[in-house]
Order: structure tokens, then C-alpha cells, then sequence
């Protein structure tokens, strides 16, 4: 199982350092007269454009997993999670929306969470509302729609009321913490918290490292595949299927979700598209694609049960959808 792991980052780093040696060479890259052509050197610059895009917010995560495992015990948590459900979901989507972090650095952040005690309703909420809402997210809205106010708040009252519905889904649908087990990464070692600073210092690091190392082999192929999706696929024959407000927000929604943008900055690709769709489709773009893309798929299959996942995307996809349709004729 260790050699499976280790052969596994090794090809993904060599893959990596491939793409950055390619990228960094001039238009053509010759190798004993062997030409790449035009499309692979695009899609090398786009998956290195998603991969420098994303890793910051990745190491943020896997910092902040680090400190939860270290310095947060299970009594923190248990006094911020209220005992009541109702308040639980609404702290936690609450809470999410304070986090400036994109949708794959949540992902570390919630494992540790929920492998220390959290609900798994409650971690929903957190991973749903952290890179949808957070200020940063509402900001770039702002600028990005021509320092439109009703869009920002729009994409912060809508993200929340659908964050809401679907924690609450998951309330009801399961009662485990869904995650996989692995030894190393979510076993729990013996208590930390009572160590010297010094220790507990060296203790986060080191399980800051093994989450990042964890997660960005997962990283690695979410970006090759939304690379390969952005390189060989037409968006202009996407856009041809958005007629009507229907097959608009489902294309819209689509194009988030393989795009794999970080939510900091998608509003300025869903600006761009003003002219094109209504509101409505751009809010399913704003919305969907910071709860669910390509990338944080993989992560999030790497991290829960893959049927948690396969529930977790429909319940997203179909409540943005049904909520977006319900509220159009008041947007």
C-alpha cells in the first residue's frame, strides 16, 4: 500500500516538473526532433495557470489543519458547535463564510475538523460557505460586476439560504462522519496539547506536510483533467446549448464546475458573460462553482466515502438549480 502511495507522487511530480519544463521553454518544444504541438503547450500553461492559481490556498488549508490538530481539542470544538442541529447548520455555514479559503483548501481544513469531533453536517456547512461567501469572495464580486452591490449581495444571501437547505440535507441523510480511514493522516496520535510549545510547533508542521503531500497528488489530477476540458473542448459550443433560462443555468453551472476557477477570482469570467445570460445563469456560475468543481472532486473523493460524494453532488446540483429557477422571475 506505501509503495502504491509513494510510486503514485512520484509520477505526479515528474508529470509536474514535464509541465513546468515545457511551459518554460519557447512556443515549440523540440526533444531530438520531436515537436509538441500548439495544444499541449496549452494545455500545459492552463493546468500550471490552475495549479499556481490553487496551491496557496492549499498550503493556508493544510496550515490551518495543522494548528486544529495541534491546538484545538475536541472540548474547543464542542463549546463553538452549538448541541441544538438547527443552530449547529447555521453556525457553521456562519462560520464558513468568515474563512478567506478556496474550495480545495477547505478540504484539509474540514477533514481535520470533522476527525476531531465535528459533525459531518456541520463540516458540510463549513466547506460549502468558506469559499463561497467569505469577504474577499464578496469583494471581487463587487469590482468585478462594475461595483454592483445587488450581484455581491445576490451571490452572499442566495450561496447562504442554498448552503443552508443542503447542510440541512445532510443532517438528515447521514449520521457517520463518512471519512476514509487512513492510517497516518487521521489517526490521532497521543495529546499534543499539554507538550512544550517547541514540540507542538514541530507536531503542526509536520502534519501541515503530510496533508499537503496527501491532498496534491489529488490536486494534481482535478487540474490535468479541467486543463484537458478547457484545451479540447470549444466553450463556444457550451455556450450554443444556453437557450432559454434552464439550459442557460445548467450550462453556466457546468462551466464552473470544469473551469475549476478559485472562487476569488470567477467573478470576473462570470462578468464577462453578462451580455450573454441573464442574472440568474450567472448566479448558477457564482454559486455552484465554489461548492462544487473538478478539482476539489477528486479532493473530496480522496477524503470521504466515494457514494457521501456521488449524494453530496447531487444534493448540491439539484438544490442550486431548483432554488435558482424558483427565485428567477424576482431577479
Amino acid at each position: 500500500m506505501r509503495i502504491n502511495k509513494n510510486f503514485t507522487e512520484i509520477v505526479g511530480f515528474l508529470l509536474l516538473g514535464m509541465a513546468v519544463l515545457v511551459i518554460l521553454l519557447n512556443d515549440r518544444f523540440i526533444i531530438h526532433g520531436l515537436i509538441f504541438p500548439e495544444l499541449l503547450l496549452t494545455f500545459n500553461m492552463i493546468f500550471l495557470s490552475i495549479l499556481i492559481e490553487a496551491i496557496p490556498f492549499v498550503l493556508i488549508g493544510v496550515s490551518i489543519a495543522g494548528i486544529i490538530q495541534v491546538f484545538v481539542t475536541e472540548q474547543h470544538l464542542k463549546k463553538l458547535i452549538p448541541k441544538n442541529k438547527f443552530l449547529a447548520i447555521l453556525t457553521s455555514c456562519l462560520i464558513g463564510a468568515l474563512f478567506p479559503a478556496c474550495e480545495c483548501g477547505i478540504v484539509p481544513i474540514v477533514r481535520r475538523l470533522i476527525a476531531k469531533g465535528v459533525p459531518l453536517f456541520a463540516g458540510v456547512g463549513f466547506l460549502l460557505t468558506g469559499p463561497l461567501i467569505n469577504p474577499i469572495v464578496v469583494f471581487s464580486t463587487y469590482m468585478a460586476f462594475g461595483e454592483n452591490l445587488r450581484m455581491a449581495m445576490l451571490r452572499m444571501g442566495l450561496g447562504l439560504a442554498i448552503a443552508i437547505i443542503i447542510t440541512s440535507f445532510i443532517c438528515i441523510l447521514f449520521k457517520n462522519n463518512q471519512l476514509k480511514r487512513s492510517r497516518g493522516i487521521l489517526s490521532e496520535s497521543l495529546p499534543v496539547h499539554k507538550q512544550p510549545i517547541a514540540k507542538r510547533l514541530k507536531a503542526m508542521f509536520e502534519h501541515a506536510i503530510d496533508e499537503f503531500f496527501d491532498m496534491g497528488k489529488f490536486l494534481i489530477m482535478g487540474a490535468i483533467l479541467a486543463a484537458f476540458v478547457q484545451t479540447f473542448i470549444s466553450t463556444k459550443s457550451i455556450l450554443g446549448l444556453g437557450e432559454g433560462i434552464l439550459a442557460s443555468t445548467l450550462v453556466m453551472m457546468g462551466l464552473a464546475y470544469f473551469l475549476s476557477l478559485c472562487s476569488e477570482a470567477d467573478a470576473f469570467i462570470a462578468a464577462s458573460f453578462r451580455h450573454l445570460f441573464p442574472q440568474t445563469s450567472l448566479l448558477g456560475f457564482l454559486i455552484y462553482g465554489p461548492m462544487l468543481d473538478l478539482k476539489n472532486t477528486f479532493m473530496m473523493m480522496a477524503v470521504f466515502n466515494i457514494r457521501f460524494v456521488i449524494v453530496l453532488m447531487i444534493i448540491i446540483t439539484g438544490t442550486v438549480l431548483e432554488i435558482l429557477l424558483f427565485v428567477h422571475p424576482w431577479i
